[in-house]
């Protein structure tokens, strides 16, 4: 009997991670600059993504932390429901040191309130990634980030696939913040790069600082069917309702190559890509 009700709840399980990779990653009609259904990309789309889905976030460099984090934090603010109030942030120790730890009044700009923010400071990779898989595993976290600045051995493709499991399971997201040039083979649905953008003048004084905004490359993974999809660079504002495509939409160029060497001696990056979750 016992085996019975194991085999069942694991069909379940899979039957719910399968129904999450057939859904959209953009809600019915939205679209986003580059998109190819003849929509000529909205101005009034948000990009949101569902909940339950592993990312990750790359900025090539370090000072562009402040980027990652910020654009992480945009993809989680649209996930918090009465249900889910909270959000995690997860850093090392050691590394908040040189990364710095989110700004309360900040996060206010973002329309975050701080104290649906819970900042936790870990000894070390694996303590890390037991807190990350707790957390999304409490019933009231809508989305756990973790920050991580060096990549640790621990961060495999196998780690990286449990937590999306575990993700799909919960229906908490989870979005790793990660930086350098190199991708290693990982189960995330989703792997954006990211680098901080020339903000619009706002139309009161030129020399004004405007909002924030963020060079984006969809690295892997695809926004929708038809929609966007791995290479596309687009420009995204973070406004009031969350990000929107900013005036000129898709970055001169459009569609590049922006694959990074695998680390030598790991599975290759279309292992990742390919893989169903629903397994």
């Amino acid at each position: 009997m016992h085996n019975v009700v194991r085999e069942q709840r694991l069909a379940d399980l899979r039957e719910r991670i399968a129904t999450i990779e057939r859904r959209p990653l953009l809600g019915e009609g939205m679209a986003l600059p580059g998109d190819r259904t003849g929509a000529g990309g909205q101005r009034n789309a948000v990009l949101k993504a569902p909940p339950g889905l592993l990312h990750e976030v790359f900025a090539d460099e370090q000072r562009n932390a402040g980027a990652a984090l910020g654009f992480a934090l945009g993809l989680a603010r649209p996930l918090l429901t009465p249900a889910r109030p909270a959000i995690l942030v997860l850093q090392l120790g050691h590394e908040t040191e040189e990364a710095g730890l989110p700004y309360g009044p900040g996060l206010s700009s973002f329309g975050f309130d701080p104290a649906q923010l819970i900042l936790g400071r870990l000894n070390n990779p694996a303590e890390l990634l037991w807190a990350v898989e707790e957390a999304i595993a409490c019933r009231a976290v809508a989305a756990v980030v973790a920050e991580v600045l060096v990549a640790p051995k621990a961060l495999d493709f196998t780690n990286s696939r449990r937590l999306a499991l575990r993700a799909a399971s919960s229906g908490a997201s989870v979005l790793l913040v990660r930086y350098g040039q190199v991708r290693e083979s990982s189960a995330a649905r989703l792997r954006w790069r990211i680098s901080p953008a020339a903000s619009q003048a706002p139309p009161f004084d030129a020399r004004a600082p405007g909002g924030a905004r963020f060079q984006v490359v969809l690295e892997k993974g695809r926004l929708g069917t038809g929609l966007l999809e791995a290479g596309i660079e687009f420009l995204l504002d973070w406004t009031a309702d969350g990000f929107q495509p900013a005036q000129g939409g898709e970055a001169a160029g459009g569609r590049r190559d922006r694959s990074r060497p695998a680390v030598h001696g790991a599975p290759s990056a279309a292992l990742g890509d390919g893989l169903s979750q629903a397994g």
